[in-house]
Parts: structure tokens; sequence; C-alpha cells
């Protein structure tokens, strides 16, 4: 038998122990009145006023350490808003809570009730005279100064990580204030949040490949989806002119630092924009929930800083690779050119790939990864961007941007395409594309271009993913950090 398994044995017969005695050890009866918050505002409210004679305070939490001196014991527990030590001593609490008391472990929960004192080492401690167990914890914590340091056992035992490791903890409250900050900014600008559906009879808004179910009762395979552009789009067809979501999309995609199956997305739109706007807008939306999550605008990414103030570099997808990438401009209208070059850089080109895809394959390795102050990377190809609307100077791209930082792709925006005809020609191609081998290409969304024929407003739309800015923000290298239960292969 293993140590934990002995442990784990040794806690059963401490349980059985227990309830021989009459005492419920998953009790729902006691009344926190104070968290451990409130009473550490109250001491620095009033350090010259706390004596025995009160106030007394009634809390809860987690014991986290015991150090036993017989008929007394120091413990430290913790709630959600912090931790505190207190002093448990036979002659406060009676002969019978303090023999309750010796038969609790680390991890168990507990009630008390007590004044605060401060020790000759000067800390603030409370002084128990009621003591009650609130439940059981029979699996033993991981030692405090091992922890879970495996990244893989972190991962799959999320619970003991967030438990055991306060700057896991800290990342997941800076995800959720982010959270709170891009909804913030877009309320005051009077964008509506609406819900779109997760599971579509079509998968549309990108190039992935779906994940497919069955409804029974319908009788039909529906897609979780790849993203919430067409739905959101509709409702701006309907008169909702600024419109956002925050929600999960679903790519059958690998699993990376970069990637996990099921990720968070903001989608917005806002109708009477341009992509420009969307430029602006980012920029400032940015530098305001790095320095509400921050409070910076600077921020340390894997050794480099971020700068998020002023304005953004903004450059063409052709000049970057000219420019950052190294290509020859001659080249990147011959397609066999192109492919020889990818494969002169090691970089493997699939035979059916279009000249577009081909473009933005070298970009994704010779120019994404020097990208690192935040730039705005625009003039993509119409091939690749079948949702965008075409550059009225130059109809061979369109007028959309992706953002990239510390050498990510954060966001993607453009104006809309809202010309139907056009929409149809495009995903006619799209189509045409999955036929020949491309099954992350578009399909055709018939009621999509029936929704456009009733008329969009020239409008501009953006998606930015949370959990890459998360990463971002928090210094995380891997997406897998931002995520409290990422997908893992089975053991």
């Amino acid at each position: 038998m293993n140590k934990t398994n002995t442990i784990i044995e040794q806690r059963k017969e401490k349980l059985l122990e227990i309830q021989k005695k009459g005492i419920d050890l998953f009790p729902n009866d006691f009344n926190v009145v104070h968290d451990i918050i409130d009473i550490r505002k109250h001491i620095d409210a009033n350090p010259d006023s706390i004596d025995d004679s009160g106030p007394v305070f009634v809390t809860a939490g987690r014991m986290m350490a015991i150090n036993s001196f017989g008929k007394s014991a120091f413990i430290r527990f913790r709630d959600r808003t912090g931790q505190m030590q207190a002093y448990v001593r036979k002659d406060k609490v009676g002969a019978e809570t303090y023999d309750l008391f010796k038969k609790l472990d680390i991890g168990d929960f507990i009630g008390l009730e007590g004044w605060v004192f401060k020790t000759k080492t000067g800390e603030w401690t409370i002084l128990a005279t009621a003591l009650k167990l609130l439940s059981k914890a029979l699996r033993p914590l991981p030692e405090k100064f091992h922890g879970l340091k495996d990244p893989e056992k972190r991962y799959r035992q999320r619970y003991i990580d967030l438990l055991m490791n306060a700057d896991v903890r800290d990342i997941f409250v800076k995800r959720s204030r982010i959270i709170e900050s891009v909804r913030s900014y877009l309320l005051k600008r009077d964008f509506l949040e609406v819900e779109t559906p997760m599971m579509q009879p079509l998968p549309g808004g990108a190039e992935a490949e779906p994940f497919v179910t069955h409804h029974n009762a319908l009788g039909i395979d529906l897609f979780l989806r790849i993203a919430p552009e067409l739905y959101l789009k509709r409702l701006v067809v309907a008169g909702f002119e600024r419109v956002f979501e925050i929600n999960r999309n679903f790519r059958n995609e690998g699993v990376s630092t970069r990637h996990n199956p099921e990720f968070t997305m903001l989608e917005f739109y806002q109708a009477y924009s341009t992509y420009e706007d969307l430029m602006d807008l980012t920029e400032e939306m940015f530098s305001n929930i790095a320095l509400y999550v921050t409070g910076a605008t600077k921020i340390e990414y894997q050794g480099n800083i971020i700068d998020f103030s002023g304005k953004w570099r903004r450059i063409t997808l052709f000049k970057a690779l000219e420019e950052i990438g190294g290509i020859d401009p001659d080249i990147l209208k011959n397609r066999e050119r192109l492919t020889e070059y990818a494969h002169s850089k090691g970089i493997t080109i699939s035979k059916a790939g279009s000249i577009g895809k081909i473009i933005t394959k070298l970009f994704d390795v010779l120019v994404e990864p020097q990208l690192i102050q935040p730039t705005f990377i625009t003039g993509y190809p119409v091939e690749i961007s079948p949702l965008a609307r075409k550059n009225d100077k130059n109809r061979d791209i369109t007028d959309r941007f992706e953002l990239f930082i510390a050498g990510y792709e954060i966001a993607n925006g453009f104006s809309e395409l809202n010309d139907p005809e056009d929409q149809k020609n495009r995903f006619m191609q799209q189509v045409a594309e999955r036929e020949a081998g491309d099954q992350e290409a578009h399909h055709m969304d018939s009621d999509y271009i029936e929704a456009l024929e009733y008329g969009m407003p020239p409008t501009a739309g953006e998606g930015i993913g949370i959990d890459r800015l998360t990463m971002l923000l928090t210094d995380s290298p891997s997406i897998r950090e931002v995520i409290l239960f990422p997908h893992m292969k089975p053991l």
C-alpha cells in the first residue's frame, strides 16, 4: 500500500471514530458571519481597540496547516478572501471539542468563533472559543513545499492546483477581470450582449473542421459552432447595430501551447463602421484592459516588454513578408516560385493550396514570431477572406486586419461583406475548395445569403481570443495555463 492510500485509510478510521460519537461529518448549519477579509479590515481600522472583550468573529475555512503543542495548537485556515491564523486551546473550546479537533487533519473544513489577539511575533490571530467540523477530507493535500509541479497532473487535477498554488489562482482571478473589463468597455459604448446557437445546422464563420453531433428528436446532425459570426451578422440585419458575444467556440484541431479544441472568443459587430474604426477601438480597449487588470499599459510577457499605449504599428501583409520575412516581392504573385521558396525554407505546402494559403503559411513561419509589439497586419487576399469586403482601391485584397502581439495572433477583424451576390459567389468558391479536398473551407449557407438580401448596413466586426489575451496579461507561456480544465488525452 502506498503512502497516500495509507493516509486515506487512517483518515477513514478517524472518520468512523468521530461518527461513533454522533458528530455529523458534513453538517450544513454553520452560519458564517465574517470572511477573513472582513476580520482583517476590522483589525486595520481598529488596531488599538481590540482586546479579549471583543468583538467576536464567526468565520470558517479549510485548514492548511496544524502546529500542535499538546493542549493547544496553532492552525492556518483559508477561505476565498485570504488566509489567517487561529489558536485553539483545550481550556477555551472545552475538552470534548478539543478531543474532536485532535482527530482533524489538514484539508478539513472548520467553523470558528472567537476574538483576535496579536502573538509575540506580531501576527493577528483568532483565539477560538468554539470550533466545529464542517467537512472531513479523506485525501491528503500535497506537501506544502512541493505542491503540484508536474504540468500534466496540474491540468488533470486543477482543483488541487488552484488550492495549493496562489499564482495559479491569481491567473484565473485576472481572467475573470479581463472578461469583466471587456464586457464593461463594450456595454458603455451601447453594445448589446447576446447569445447565439452553440449547435448549428451548418458550421460557418471561420475555416476550421467542426465537431459533429446528432439530435435524436429532430433526426439531424448538428455542428458545435466554430464561430458565432454569421448569427451575429443576422442580428445586425435585424437592427441590432452593435452586438457582442463572449462565449465558447469548438474546433476539431490539434492541442498545443496555443490551441485548445474548446476556447473562448469575444466577437462584436458595429454598424456604420470600418475595419479602421475597429483598429482604433481595439487599441483603446486593450490599453484599458491592461490598465484595469495589471495597473499599467506596459506589461512583461516571457521576457519582452509589451506596450499597449499609443498608436500601434500597421503594415500590409505583403509589406510584412517583404520587410520582416525577407521575401522578394517579385515572387509573391507566382505560385510556383512561392512553393519553391517555401520548400527551400523547409515549409511544407499542400499541392492543392491556393496562392493565398501559401502566402499565409509563409507569413506564419517567417513573420508572425517576430511581431512582438502590437501590430496590425492588413490587406489580406480575397481568396482567404471569404466574408470580408473587397478594398475599393485594390479589388484583389480585402478591408481586413489581424492583430499580432508577442508572436501570437490575438484578433481578426474586417469590414463585413454585405453584398449578397458577392457573398454567394465567395461561398460557391469555398464549396469548390471543399470538393477539392479542403475540409476546412466554408459551406454554402443559403439562409445567410437570404438574410443579406434583406439588407445589412455597412458594418465592421472583430473576433478576439480571450484565452490568448489572458496569456499575455498573466505572462503565461501556454494556453493550458489560462483554461481551468484544458482537454487532455486520457491516461
